[in-house]
């Protein structure tokens, strides 16, 4: 282990304002079986950005909600990395848009990764690495993703999945959750199992989407999310429990030594998948995305928050946080309370 401590010193999240039920989404969809639909997702009800509401404005009121815990909070920040899939603009970035909303100091470091599912592991590794390379020592974290916007409403294997929302974190010299060791991943040979075709320079968005039903009886177009669920439930299913044993053996330690496994909330029917694959008891897994949804790159840093609100971490507990997804990429993460 390391002899440094770097850790996530204080940690907050917003929640996209409104709201969307499953009673709303069966009454817009009578055709769709929404008890198979839930037993799936696991979700009840999911948190959804309306028209004019971007990831940034949800990542601005996400470091509010940190500042509201202390004022100070982002005195002596260097670095800002933000993490998105729906950003603002092409150019620039939002963590330059964030920078002029906070009026950080102009010698801050500040650069977004696209990373989705897996964006929070990534993301404070790579803090942890500005820190200990002495570029940096005080890094502010944000994830925020508004999903709901890239999903083709009539798309029932997407649209009730996803929500929207941001977090905020710090990233400095602490040891309140250490961040011991971190392994990551890359597929990119499969990246077609979770893509957005147009938008980008290669295929630009089209003026008129058009909907498309596939061999599952789904409906999509090229301007939203196209997702291989079953794919990408049977390629994590082997990749994920290959990357948390290597993190834990690198360290030394077991299935058994750790406190609690914070996965990435893709969906109930993935969590459960990964359990069995994993041989962890039901407990140690936490399940909390029945009111929000899948959050995409927020989901482990709003699990992780809600979980300290509970009490639910006690002293010296190890925990394991897990995010895999679009790319396809994947990050593990070894922590101490």
């Amino acid at each position: 282990m390391y002899k440094r401590f770097i850790g996530i010193s204080a940690l907050n999240y917003y929640l996209a304002p409104s709201n969307l039920s499953n009673e709303e989404l069966n009454s817009q969809n009578p055709s769709w079986d929404m008890k198979k639909v839930t037993e799936r997702s696991g979700v009840l009800s999911r948190t959804v950005a309306p028209d004019g509401l971007t990831a940034l404005d949800l990542s601005h009121e996400a470091v509010k909600c940190l500042i509201n815990t202390d004022e100070h909070i982002l005195s002596e920040i260097d670095a800002l990395i933000f993490c998105t899939q729906t950003p603002d603009y092409l150019l620039p970035s939002n963590s330059n848009l964030l920078h002029g909303l906070l009026k950080l100091p102009s010698n801050v470091m500040a650069f977004d990764i696209n990373h989705a599912c897996s964006g929070y592991p990534y993301a404070i590794g790579l803090a942890k690495s500005l820190i200990l390379s002495e570029m940096a020592s005080r890094v502010l974290v944000i994830t925020a993703d508004t999903y709901s916007k890239l999903a083709h409403p009539l798309d029932r294997s997407v649209r009730p999945l996803f929500g929207d929302a941001a977090s905020a974190s710090i990233v400095t010299n602490c040891d309140f959750f250490n961040i011991v060791d971190q392994t990551f991943g890359t597929a990119g040979i499969h990246s077609s199992k979770f893509i957005v075709r147009n938008g980008g320079m290669r295929h630009v968005k089209e003026n008129k989407s058009t909907s498309k039903l596939d061999s599952s009886l789904r409906i999509h177009s090229l301007d939203h999310i196209h997702m291989d669920g079953m794919g990408l439930l049977s390629f994590f299913n082997k990749i994920v429990p290959t990357s948390i044993y290597s993190i834990l053996n690198r360290n030394n330690l077991r299935i058994e030594d750790i406190s609690y496994f914070v996965l990435h909330q893709a969906s109930q029917l993935a969590l459960d998948s990964l359990r069995k694959s994993l041989g962890v008891p039901a407990e140690k897994i936490i399940i909390d995305m029945s009111d929000t949804g899948n959050l995409v790159s927020s989901s482990i840093p709003v699990v992780l928050k809600r979980s300290i609100e509970k009490g639910l971490f006690k002293k010296d507990a190890l925990l394991i946080l897990s995010g895999f997804g679009a790319g396809l990429s994947w990050g593990s993460v070894l922590i101490t309370v």
